[in-house]
């Protein structure tokens, strides 16, 4: 006979895949959903994110889970102890039900053991965890478990999943789809896939896979190197009742492009006294100093020297090095994280980057999402964001400031402003808002139709725009549409070989026409654009090009012709 009914059944299935399942991807809230049934909590948002929840303990549907998941273990405990027998197929998902309880138990952000805690009472908690686990799989009744499955196993491994969820869920910001995704392989990059697949054997191979991540400049590359590097494997002795070394410095981060190759392979590999000039010393580079448990994150790879390449690449292969002077080798103990925001399919095909290093490097691969991509998923997300960005740099002002910042954004910068820093370049903004109540984004932002640096100014000044206090107008906002432009105009007496100053707009058709020197076209689109502008400096802006440079290349003759042309702004 069962131990449970069928709807008691149903949950636990249900639990069982919850148990082992990526937090962070979408068939998590799926396996709740099947658990719970009417029970279930919708949620308003898209993805599971530092901005909508505090942390994991608090949400309705986890707190539902954990008081059904510790009613059932009771009375399944209480009938194990009474003599009943657990079938083939209900010992798994008994045995993942105490799994599900011993991790909110004794990891929940208030329980004994986090990345904090004192020896003591690390000792104390891994005691209270070996009773508890024993007192549910210790019973006649209950299967003997297999051999490589034990208390401080799953000890250790229960306190990286915590760790590990806690850097992710801090680290990764962002509530759109891109950044769930990313998310979700921060998280794979860890335990993979299969996290029972992990428990049983990977946990001691993951740290001898190097893994890549590219993306953008601005988009949290090194926050998520954080996220792996500070969540690595930790083993825990169940005689001394304590891990055996403690996770202070366990990510060591490298910025390849602010040293030279020198002080690049002297950093990183180390070096014996005279190797080269000023070395006076012996010196232990960075793989050396890193631990079993720990991560080199290298920054910047793209722009690494070939030589230095090459002894990195046998890094990764072999997993050892030699110091600069030496030649026998030392072991490599930790893992690999490099970074760049270069394209390294193009650094290949350029001879810049080898291909057998890349194919070393990209067993694990993530990409982090521009903050374009993540508001062209969901617009609204960019409120997230600031509040979060706030509250960090605002403190108790947290919510008057990421009000302010996201008026102004919604009245100076369009809704399809790209955002080309990324979160850096908000975080920015939100600084600038809060200290000076305005913005410049960067000159070449202007293409974005975005006054900035001396444009922002002038825009203030032009005349039929606001006010310099109020809202500025953008130039480029107030210029007619293509189709009505004296750039696209074309006169009603122009021919197919008319000259550059027959009228207007044909110069357009001698463009076509292959009659315009490179010189005379610079001169004409100078022109064209200072006459909408009005000022050297908002055209310079608008160009990329200094204020002497337009103001040699204006041509009288063509602003002239603009201007009677009646298509330049009224004032």
């Amino acid at each position: 006979m069962s131990l449970w009914n069928s709807r008691e059944r149903q949950f636990l299935d249900a639990l069982s895949r919850l148990t082992y399942c990526n937090p962070f991807e979408p068939e998590r809230i799926e396996h709740e959903r099947a658990a719970l049934g009417g029970r279930f909590q919708e949620a308003d948002e898209v993805a599971w994110h530092r901005a909508a929840q505090p942390d994991d303990a608090e949400r309705e549907n986890v707190v539902g889970l954990t008081t059904e998941a510790e009613r059932l273990v009771r009375q399944t405990r209480g009938r194990l102890a009474d003599g009943a027998r657990l079938a083939e197929d209900e010992f798994r998902l008994y045995e993942d039900l105490v799994t599900y309880v011993l991790y909110y138990r004794h990891f929940s952000p208030t329980s004994e053991v986090s990345e904090t805690t004192a020896p003591a009472r690390i000792a104390k908690g891994w005691r209270a965890f070996r009773d508890d686990w024993a007192d549910h799989l210790r019973l006649p009744g209950v299967p003997d478990l297999p051999p490589w499955q034990t208390p401080d196993l799953l000890f250790a491994c229960l306190y990286q999943v915590r760790r590990a969820f806690q850097h992710i869920f801090h680290f990764i910001l962002g509530d759109s789809l891109p950044a769930a995704e990313l998310r979700g392989m921060v998280w794979q990059s860890i335990f993979t896939h299969d996290m029972r697949r992990y428990q049983r054997s990977l946990y001691r191979l993951m740290s001898e896979v190097t893994t890549l991540i590219t993306g953008p400049s601005g988009t949290g590359k090194e926050l998520v190197a954080r996220a792996i590097g500070m969540s690595q494997f930790l083993a825990f002795d169940p005689v001394r009742e304590a891990f055996v070394d403690d996770l202070k410095d366990c990510f060591i981060p490298l910025n390849l492009s602010a040293l030279s190759p020198t002080l690049i392979e002297s950093e990183l590999f180390g070096h014996r006294k005279g190797a080269f000039t000023g070395a006076v010393a012996d010196r232990v580079g960075w793989l050396e100093q890193c631990r079993v448990h720990g991560a080199v994150f290298l920054d910047e790879i793209g722009e690494l020297d070939q030589a230095i390449q090459v002894k990195l690449l046998r890094v990764v292969q072999t997993r050892a090095f030699s110091r600069l002077g030496e030649t026998h080798e030392r072991p490599f103990l930790g893992k690999i994280i490099v970074a760049t925001n270069r394209e390294l399919d193009a650094e290949m095909e350029a001879g810049r980057f080898r291909m057998d290093l890349y194919y070393r490097l990209c067993a694990d691969h993530i990409r982090t999402p521009s903050l374009s991509r993540q508001l062209a998923d969901r617009p609204a997300a960019i409120s997230g964001l600031i509040r979060y960005l706030a509250g960090r740099i605002a403190g108790d002002e947290a919510d008057a400031v990421a009000a302010d910042v996201e008026s102004w954004i919604a009245g100076h910068l369009p809704d399809d402003y790209q955002w080309p820093g990324n979160i850096r370049e908000l975080e920015q903004c939100v600084r600038n808002v809060m200290i000076r109540n305005r913005y410049q984004p960067r000159r070449s932002s202007s293409v974005q139709g975005v006054p900035n640096g001396s444009d922002a100014q002038d825009a203030g000044r032009q005349p039929g725009s606001a006010s310099a206090s109020g809202p500025r107008e953008n130039p480029r906002a107030r210029m007619p549409e293509s189709n009505s432009t004296a750039l696209s105009a074309s006169s009603s007496g122009s021919t197919k070989g008319s000259s550059p100053g027959s009228s207007p707009g044909g110069w357009l058709e001698a463009i076509e026409n292959r009659n315009v020197t490179a010189e005379e076209l610079l001169a004409i689109y100078i022109t064209w654009v200072y006459a909408h502008v009005g000022t050297y400096e908002g055209t310079a802006a608008q160009l990329g090009l200094d204020r002497r440079t337009v103001k040699s290349k204006l041509s009288p003759q063509w602003l002239s012709k603009f201007r009677l042309s009646g298509k330049r702004p009224s004032p």
